[in-house]
């Protein structure tokens, strides 16, 4: 390739990683195409993008970026998945095509400035989605709201029941 063209390619994941929300990094040794073709429509609506370069390339883009946590993990086939949304519905996405596809090794990544390793990849794949921790949150908000509205209404209905008690009483009499 002449020396514009891998200048270009440099510029190209040097403006990739610093764009996107996270960077995850994989090998893909013994995928075919069409199984490469499908982990990127699997990758899709996490709105990530997964793409090989070479690794002398990528190298120099990860130096030139002064993102040096990055170079152990860029030996051997490596492709980089460039997360502009939520990285755990792209962490799950790789994780439930490697399970199909054991070929495929999740090696770690960058998630803003923090490195993360494959394991905590792995246990960022395990966390449920934004919405169902909100949902949970605000769970945990409202169960003592309801404890409090239920006391408040046991002492008026108690207080009823006390004066209902005392009328029939007297009436009784």
């Amino acid at each position: 390739m002449p020396r514009p063209e891998k200048t270009a390619v440099v510029e190209e994941i040097r403006n990739k990683l610093s764009e996107a929300d996270a960077a995850l990094l994989t090998e893909y040794r013994g995928l075919s195409v069409p199984a490469l073709a499908e982990l990127r429509g699997s990758l899709r609506p996490a709105d990530t993008e997964y793409k090989v370069f070479k690794i002398s390339l990528a190298r120099r883009a990860v130096e030139a970026a002064g993102l040096t946590d990055l170079l152990p993990l860029l030996e051997g086939p490596i492709a980089f998945a460039f997360v502009r949304g939520d990285a755990v519905l792209a962490a799950k996405a790789l994780k439930d095509f490697g399970r199909t596809h054991p070929e495929l090794v999740v090696k770690g990544g960058l998630m803003g400035p923090r490195f993360l390793s494959a394991a905590e990849l792995d246990e960022l794949a395990e966390v449920p989605p934004r919405e169902v921790l909100l949902a949970r949150m605000a769970g945990g908000f409202q169960a003592p709201l309801t404890k409090a509205a239920g006391l408040f209404q046991a002492f008026t209905r108690n207080f009823a029941y006390a004066m209902s008690g005392l009328i029939e009483k007297k009436e009784s009499e």
